[in-house]
């Protein structure tokens, strides 16, 4: 007899603002909801009945969490994949599927499956450490990325001339050749087990220089029909050619001569998504959810245009978070802001975001740009 969604024990792998949200989801539909989380004051620890302290990245206790558990799923990659392959070969369900997380753990290992399914993606050298950079001095300028271990920017160094090297990361790297774009886009695709699939509709990204993280994002993205067409494709390929189940963020560069590149890929929700929850008629949360539990997908249609603006701890600034200008932004109509529940702030955290919605993306945005000089983080 099949048991009810609500019957199943469901763990989730990480208690941080992903998690939360996907919490708040889960919550409306009664699901019974598991997480283990190495911070024993993680956002997600008072949402659930059962929260568990402890490694993600230790096979003891990811196997000890899991081997209970109906379902597992992640907020983030950096977990055992030994642990859950072996949870998997006992029955447990996995997704997104411990393979694919392993392979997307590795930037070295993405790249390579890009290039063995012909997606398009800026082009590379794998390295095992600074000295073997050298070899490749006829190609500089490159990006520097860290095959493991990097996340929000960290793990990425710019090399513009082999003069650098003391600049560089002496780890196995990916040295990827610096592409001319326009912009960044992103596209979240979803695919069920049944092998339904569905992309949110594409967004436009704007980057904070300083720290490596996305500013702003725009819903949708200021591009032409054909651009966007592509992007769609090339996010559904890439979905369909890991065979996902669950969530996929799609990072891309639209080139200046009209092309677009697939940058990097993450199997879970993504920061790229977060105005779903009020721009979009299902949230990228909800989605997550309706994917990796079979259900039918939900529409991914724009309600209204939407600006996201990513909530950082200030320079200069460590310790207990303080919200500075908070009862002044609420003030403004179509503004929802999302707290993340994270108690210490230092420079660059994300430590929440803030939605703009409007019938204007133009309006949307000048609203994102007065929350943005008016909301502060600080301590």
């Amino acid at each position: 007899m099949q048991r009810s969604i609500q019957q199943l024990n469901i763990g989730i792998l990480g208690g941080g603002q992903l998690g939360r949200m996907v919490l708040q989801y889960a919550i409306n539909l009664n699901l019974n909801i598991s997480i283990l989380d190495p911070d024993k004051n993680a956002p997600c620890k008072h949402l659930v009945s059962h929260f568990k302290q402890g490694s993600l990245t230790d096979y003891d206790t990811v196997y000890a969490f899991g081997k209970n558990m109906d379902l597992l799923t992640i907020e983030i990659e950096n977990v055992n994949t030994d642990a859950l392959k072996a949870l998997e070969k006992e029955g447990v369900k996995v997704f997104p599927q411990p393979h694919i997380i392993e392979m997307i753990q590795d930037k070295g290992l993405q790249k390579m499956f890009y290039q063995r399914h012909s997606i398009p993606s800026p082009d590379f050298f794998l390295v095992d450490g600074r000295e073997q950079i050298n070899k490749y001095a006829d190609y500089f300028p490159f990006f520097q990325k860290m095959r493991k271990g990097g996340y929000d920017g960290k793990g990425v160094v710019r090399l513009n001339h082999p003069t650098q090297l003391e600049n560089a990361f002496d780890v196995p790297s990916v040295l990827e050749r610096l592409v001319d774009f326009d912009k960044e886009l992103s596209v979240i695709v979803a695919r069920n087990e049944e092998g339904e699939v569905k992309c949110f509709p594409v967004v436009e990204c704007e980057f904070n220089a300083k720290a490596n993280l996305v500013e702003f994002l725009f819903s949708p993205a200021n591009i032409k029909k054909s651009v966007e067409k592509q992007a769609i494709q090339l996010a559904t390929e890439v979905a369909e050619k890991l065979q996902i189940v669950g969530l996929l963020a799609v990072e891309l560069f639209l080139c200046k001569d009209g092309k677009v590149l697939v940058n990097e890929i993450a199997p879970r929700p993504h920061n790229s998504g977060h105005h779903t929850i009020e721009g979009n008629m299902t949230s990228q949360f909800e989605q997550h959810m309706r994917a990796i539990l079979n259900l039918p997908l939900g529409d991914t249609s724009i309600i209204k245009s939407a600006v996201m603006v990513n909530l950082l701890g200030e320079a200069g600034f460590e310790g207990n978070a303080i919200y500075k200008g908070l009862d002044d932004v609420l003030k403004f109509s179509g503004v929802y802001v999302h707290l993340y529940g994270k108690m210490l702030t230092k420079p660059f955290r994300k430590m929440g975001h803030v939605t703009i919605v409007d019938d204007d993306i133009l309006v949307a945005k000048r609203k994102a740009k007065s929350v943005q000089s008016t909301l502060k983080v600080i301590a």
